[in-house]
């Protein structure tokens, strides 16, 4: 499959890597329903790149959110080929803390967020990729979701986050089996440390530090290079039911 006139759905697609990966799958001519809660910058990227991408306010956790805005990108594109998920919350917080146990509420709405929503996105979008007529290798869709090197390498504070970053690794290769009796596949890329609007925030000594922090090549990644990664999986029927490390070799110390 080539992205070249096949038609995504981009989760967290008005900023960073989602973001990038919405105007990779543009450029290489194909068509982007971007799924977000930010309207003003998703209504810009519409601004800028045109009638190829159509903004949908969605909550990845809300089923008519996200069953609106697949049905709404397949209604505009004909059809629906691509499902990359990127949208994702991480909030730092102990277990334990000099204000005592987590609340549990909040590690819900990380898990939530990120693995439910992940899940929420896959199958409704997967439900509507098996009309599509089949290409070559019977192939009928893609799906791409996002973990971290968390999930393998969590720190101090990322307990909830790290594991459902964790989950999205384990439910990759048995739905990518699930899956292939319908000729979708199913990865996972786990990236590194990306320079994303998330790291604005952060002195620019500390966001060095990150960069240095990498083996090779050392520096942040670019959103960009998730976004090629995207391209090279959707185009490699090969890629299936597989996590990649996108990380430049780094692991992560403890805090």
């Amino acid at each position: 499959m080539k992205m070249k006139n096949c038609t995504a759905i981009v989760t967290g697609g008005a900023s960073g890597l989602g973001e990038a990966t919405v105007r990779r799958i543009i450029g290489a001519g194909g068509n982007a329903g971007i799924l977000d809660l930010d309207e003003t910058r998703g209504q810009a990227l519409v601004d800028e790149l045109g009638d190829k991408v159509t903004f949908f306010k969605t909550n990845v956790t809300d089923t008519p959110s996200v069953t609106a805005a697949v049905n709404g990108t397949a209604a505009k594109y004909g059809g629906l080929h691509i499902a990359v998920n990127c949208a994702g919350l991480g909030i730092p917080m102990k277990v334990l803390s000099k204000k005592g146990p987590l609340p549990i509420e909040k590690f819900e709405l990380v898990i939530r967020v990120n693995l439910i929503g992940t899940m929420n996105v896959m199958r409704l979008a997967a439900e509507k990729m098996t009309e599509n007529t089949p290409a070559a290798d019977n192939e009928k869709g893609v799906i791409i979701n996002t973990s971290s090197t968390a999930a393998y390498d969590g720190q101090i504070g990322q307990a909830a986050y790290a594991s459902s970053k964790a989950a999205i690794i384990g439910l990759t290769l048995p739905v990518a089996r699930e899956f292939a009796d319908y000729g979708i596949r199913v990865m996972t890329i786990a990236p590194g440390l990306f320079d994303t609007p998330i790291l604005d925030a952060i002195p620019p000594e500390f966001k060095q530090a990150l960069a240095d922090s990498v083996p090779f090549p050392k520096r942040l990644g670019y959103p960009d290079e998730f976004a090629m990664l995207v391209e090279q999986i959707v185009g490699n029927p090969m890629f299936n039911g597989e996590t990649i490390r996108l990380d430049g070799c780094i692991r992560m110390a403890a805090k």
